[in-house]
C-alpha cells in the first residue's frame, strides 16, 4: 500500500512539472498567429489613431502581425463585449477610453462589468480634451462662446463619440460647471462627428489633439479651451478652463484589456510589448508632438487604476443626472 502510494505521488508531482513547463513553453511562444485589437468605435478619432500607432510597434516586439479592428456601434458596446466573450488566450484584446469605466452607470443592460470581465494589460497614453468649435462660428473666446450660449438657451448642441464616451462625458460636466443646455448628438466615434462640427451644423465637441489635428491646422476647427492642469506644448496659445475661471478639469486615457481568463503570463507579455511600445523613442515624440503622455504602468498597476476610475466615473454619471438607456 506505502508503496502504491508513493508511485501515484510521484506520477502526481511528475503530472504537475509536465503542465507547469507545457505553461511556461506555451507562455514562451506566445504568440504563434496575429494578435487583434478591437477598437469599439469608428476609425478616425483619438482611439482608433493611438491604438493604430501602438500596434504596430507591439508587432516589431513580438515579432507577430497585430491587427486593428474597428467594431463600433451600441456606444462602444458592440466591440467591448465582443472581446469579453472571446477565447481567453491573448489573441483578442480591446482598446478602450474612460467610456469603459462609466458605460455600465448609463446603461441597462451593459453587457459587462469592468472589474471582472476582463484582464487588464496596461494604458497607452493620457492627454486633455479640448473644446472645439467650427471657425465658422463667431466666437474667438470661450468667454463669447458662453455669453452666445448663455443668450440663446437650448438652441445649441454639441456632438461626442456616443452615449458614455469621454467626449460625451466631458462635454456633459463642462456644460453643467458652466450652467449651460445644450442638446446632445451621439455619433458611432469622435472621427465620425468631426466633418459635421467642421461645418459649422454642431455647435460644439470635446476631442483630442490627435484627431482633431488635422482640422485645426487646416483651420476648420477653433480650440476654446484644454481640460487639462496646464496648457498644451502644442497650442501654447489655448488656455485651460481654471484660467479662464471654469472650475473644470478632466483628463483622458486610453488602454488595453483581455479577457478575463486569459493566463497572467500571456497577459504580462502583452503589457511587456506595450511597454515597448510606449516607452519606443520615435512613438513617445510622436505622442508629445500630439499632445499626448505615454504610460508605462504594469497590469496591477492598472487594475487599480480601474477600480478608482470606475468609483470616480460613476459618481460623476450620477451627479450629471444622465438617464440609464
Amino acid at each position: 500500500m506505502a508503496r502504491r502510494i508513493c508511485i501515484e505521488a510521484v506520477l502526481s508531482l511528475l503530472m504537475l512539472a509536465f503542465t507547469g513547463a507545457a505553461a511556461a513553453f506555451a507562455a514562451d511562444e506566445f504568440p504563434t498567429k496575429p494578435i487583434r485589437i478591437v477598437v469599439p468605435a469608428a476609425p478616425g478619432g483619438a482611439l482608433d489613431l493611438t491604438t493604430r500607432l501602438v500596434a504596430q510597434k507591439m508587432a516589431d516586439y513580438l515579432k507577430q502581425t497585430v491587427i486593428v479592428d474597428n467594431r463600433a456601434g451600441a456606444d462602444t458596446l458592440i466591440g467591448t463585449r465582443y472581446v469579453k466573450d472571446a477565447a481567453p488566450d491573448g489573441y483578442t484584446i480591446v482598446s478602450v477610453a474612460n467610456g469603459f469605466s462609466t458605460m455600465p452607470a448609463l446603461k441597462l443592460e451593459p453587457g459587462y462589468d469592468p472589474l471582472k470581465d476582463f484582464a487588464p494589460i496596461g494604458i497607452m497614453i493620457t492627454s486633455p480634451m479640448q473644446l472645439e468649435i467650427s471657425t465658422t462660428k463667431p466666437d474667438k473666446t470661450l468667454q463669447e462662446f458662453i455669453a452666445r450660449a448663455k443668450a440663446n438657451p437650448g438652441t445649441m448642441n454639441y456632438g461626442s463619440a456616443g452615449v458614455g464616451s469621454p467626449p460625451h462625458i466631458f462635454a456633459a460636466a463642462f456644460l453643467q460647471t458652466a450652467g449651460l443646455k445644450f442638446t446632445h448628438v451621439p455619433y458611432k466615434g469622435n472621427g465620425a462627428a468631426l466633418p459635421d462640427i467642421a461645418g459649422g451644423r454642431i455647435d460644439m465637441i470635446f476631442d483630442g489633439y490627435i484627431s482633431s489635428l488635422p482640422y485645426l491646422k487646416g483651420a476648420k476647427l477653433r480650440a476654446l479651451a484644454t481640460s487639462g492642469t496646464e496648457r498644451l506644448s502644442v497650442m501654447p496659445d489655448v488656455p485651460t478652463f481654471k484660467e479662464l475661471g471654469v472650475d473644470y478639469t478632466e483628463t483622458l486615457w486610453l488602454g488595453l484589456l483581455a479577457p478575463a481568463a486569459t493566463p497572467k503570463d500571456i497577459v504580462q507579455r502583452l503589457s511587456d510589448a506595450l511597454h515597448h511600445a510606449t516607452t519606443d523613442n520615435e512613438l513617445a515624440a510622436r505622442f508629445a508632438s500630439e499632445g499626448s503622455h505615454p504610460e508605462t504602468d504594469s497590469p496591477d498597476e492598472f487594475r487599480a487604476f480601474l477600480v478608482k476610475d470606475v468609483k470616480d466615473g460613476t459618481a460623476l454619471v450620477e451627479s450629471l443626472n444622465i438617464p440609464k438607456q
